[in-house]
């Protein structure tokens, strides 16, 4: 039978209103409502943690909802920002490790992130998202887990809501085309700048060193966006 976005098989339950359903920062209560529920699907949860919850509490949580450690079940969406993931992330990857639990790492590096301007306006600095995600990926690997993925909240539109990067916009810019009904974006030029230092981080972690962002050329003339669709062309 079915249910209000929900879809029974022979034996289990899924949530099928949702690309990937998490437990958020307010609602992860081992014994709240919020858990119960995820307990009796058998979707992938995600789980965000951050300085807010002690590596114990956590993996009390895990086995909660996942008392079969089953591979891929629980995703850890991290998010401490830039400041704190040097101090928070390595006790709770180092309790992950020691009790073999299996679970993929996905760094949020936006909502840790977020400040206040001098007049008030949100935003968030490139360079904060970018660093939490290389203290995350060299932590992981340092406690022998691995970073599976990256959460980030952009655009291919050429907003002015979070400052840094190629675009080169700056807290006095914000105003100029700010148009999220909620939380600052990354716009075209600081994402294709972010994708390449994660690629640039990813090929030396393999070995291949000969990735140079001082080399590549992020203008906004050699990006051209057209509604959904753009063509990039990077120069070398």
């Amino acid at each position: 039978g079915t249910h209000l976005g929900g879809y029974q098989s022979p034996k289990k339950w899924y949530n099928s209103g949702a690309h990937m359903v998490w437990i958020g920062t307010r609602t992860k209560q081992l014994e709240g409502a919020h858990t119960e529920y995820f307990r009796g699907i058998d979707n992938p949860v995600g789980i965000k943690v951050g300085s807010d919850i002690d590596p114990e509490t956590a993996v009390s949580l895990i086995r909660h909802l996942d008392p079969d450690n089953e591979p891929g079940k629980i995703v850890l969406i991290s998010r401490f920002g830039a400041k704190n993931v040097t101090e928070g992330l390595p006790a709770l990857a180092k309790a992950v490790q020691r009790e073999k639990l299996n679970v993929v790492w996905l760094v949020d590096p936006m909502h840790g992130n977020t400040r206040k301007t001098a007049d008030g306006s949100k935003t968030r600095d490139f360079e904060s998202i970018l660093g939490e995600i290389k203290h995350s990926h060299a932590l992981l690997k340092e406690y022998g887990q691995h970073l599976g993925g990256i959460h980030l909240e952009l655009t291919g539109e050429d907003v002015t809501e979070c400052v840094g990067g190629a675009a080169g916009v700056g807290d006095q810019d914000l105003a100029r085309n700010w148009k999220s009904a909620c939380d600052p974006r990354l716009n075209y030029l600081q994402s294709l700048h972010l994708a390449v230092e994660v690629a640039k981080m990813l090929a030396e972690d393999v070995g291949h060193v000969d990735v140079d962002v001082s080399d590549v050329d992020v203008d906004a003339e050699e990006l051209h966006v057209e509604h959904t669709k753009t063509n990039v062309r990077l120069a070398y």
